[in-house]
């Protein structure tokens, strides 16, 4: 909104008011009080409260949602890592599987387990982290995820209360915090408090830790025990080619290696695949068995629960895409797919480099090109040089999005998008090169 001009408010003087003023309280009372009222005596009559057909729905999607979306799956959107391969999503969302334990759908259970192992056979990882080898993979949402999963920390002096009838949601929270399960205090409660979590209780159990020496929810590490993860989200997929196998040689002294499947895998989001040599160690900091989940599978030992390996209690039925994309294009084709956008990483870096405008700032390993602009005349002082470029590729990479024919993060070339091939790489140069040209002319 606009402010209001002088001559505007002597004009409208005449209408100000005392919002103090008893009678004029009461009026406005009145009118919101009504406005209020036939709101309710009317509100079956809005939109949202009876159903609209498909068309319509489909309608205002394609009138307000797509003129502002950002299309990921373009081929000349080049600036994160659209990864697409929707028909295992569909299949997934339709059975619309929740698969916190086996007991929830075993399928769901064991098609996670095979799909795990496939992929390690193919990235040729140690059998260690195979299920047999007692390890094993899970499917976490994204990488930080995975990552809070692999963090390890065992003995801590922290205390945390609640009532035994508190949701295991808290249990979950604070051994996901690093705070060991024996520190955390289930006040018992009684019918005679309704179940609630008792004062005099709660009290007399916080002055014993007191006594005892421990301090409500302060953290000590009593060793130096590391837990070595590695996180190749983008690259790790392109592992399975021979050729880029030894970009993760040595990392079988990890414990733990994360890839996501939904970043250059042919999968949707989310899907980021973890692998542990001994889960069982983390496992011990997210098991919760709350009474409504207990079944003789599970307290036989002898079946996996993948809730016990990821943050969240509930789970969808992410295997179904993975599953989906292994059997669908098979290993060959998957090599033959991350192999074409490298070769076409590989012809933008070499138009980058033929034009001495243009710098590449990092090796280029796989299908991420990273280079920059560069300022003219080059400055004596290597802060302004930094400064000058910064500022010029600021303005460079605003261009070229503004243009709407090409889309870039940061002066960051990511060639995953599925529907694309050279010709659109040869066309975001020509982009490129001509918003270039338009910038260093005016400076």
């Amino acid at each position: 909104m606009s402010s209001l001009k002088s001559h505007e408010l002597e004009k409208n003087s005449h209408m100000m008011v005392n919002p103090l003023d008893p009678e004029e309280f009461r009026r406005q009372g009145h009118i919101m009080i009504d406005f209020i009222a036939d709101y309710y005596q009317n509100i079956e009559k809005f939109a949202l409260y009876y159903p609209e057909s498909i068309e319509t729905i489909l309608q205002d999607i394609q009138k307000y949602i797509i003129p502002g979306i950002t299309h990921w799956q373009s081929p000349n959107y080049f600036a994160f890592f659209p990864s697409s391969g929707f028909r295992g999503e569909i299949l997934s969302t339709g059975h619309n599987v929740v698969g916190f334990n086996r007991m929830s759908s075993p399928p769901a259970t064991e098609l996670e387990c095979i799909v795990m192992d496939w992929l390690r056979e193919m990235l040729m990882l140690r059998k260690s982290f195979l299920f047999k080898g007692n390890g094993g993979g899970v499917l976490q949402g994204t990488t930080c995820e995975a990552i809070l999963w692999s963090e390890k920390m065992e003995k801590l002096v922290a205390m945390v209360y609640g009532s035994d009838q508190t949701h295991c949601a808290l249990q979950k929270a604070v051994q996901i915090a690093g705070i060991h399960t024996k520190n955390f205090r289930a006040i018992k409660s009684t019918k005679s408090n309704s179940f609630g979590l008792c004062p005099n209780s709660l009290r007399a159990t916080i002055h014993a830790d007191v006594e005892a020496g421990l301090v409500p929810f302060f953290l000590l590490a009593e060793d130096f025990n590391i837990w070595v993860h590695v996180d190749a989200a983008y690259a790790g997929s392109a592992c399975i080619c021979p050729e880029f196998r030894h970009f993760i040689d040595g990392f079988e002294g990890a414990n733990s290696f994360t890839l996501n499947a939904h970043k250059w895998f042919l999968t949707t989001l989310d899907c980021c695949c973890l692998w542990a040599k001994d889960p069982s160690a983390l496992m011990k900091s997210l098991s919760t068995i709350p009474e409504f989940l207990r079944n003789k599978a599970t307290d036989s030992k002898l079946v996996l629960d993948y809730k016990d390996r990821k943050i969240s209690l509930s789970r969808s039925f992410r295997a179904m895409k993975l599953w989906l994309v292994l059997r669908s294009y098979g290993v060959a084709n998957l090599r033959n797919f991350l192999r074409s956008h490298v070769k076409m990483a590989k012809l933008f870096e070499e138009l980058l480099r033929n034009d001495n405008r243009f710098e590449v700032v990092a090796p280029r390993n796989f299908a991420l090109v990273c280079f920059r602009i560069l300022p003219w005349p080059i400055y004596n002082s290597v802060a302004n040089h930094v400064e000058r470029a910064n500022e010029l590729n600021k303005k460079l990479l605003e261009s070229i999005n503004g243009s709407g024919n090409v889309y870039m993060s940061s002066t960051v070339f990511a060639i995953g998008a599925t529907l694309r091939e050279e010709r659109h790489v040869i066309r975001a140069w020509k982009v490129i090169q001509e918003h270039a040209d338009a910038l260093l002319s005016k400076n």
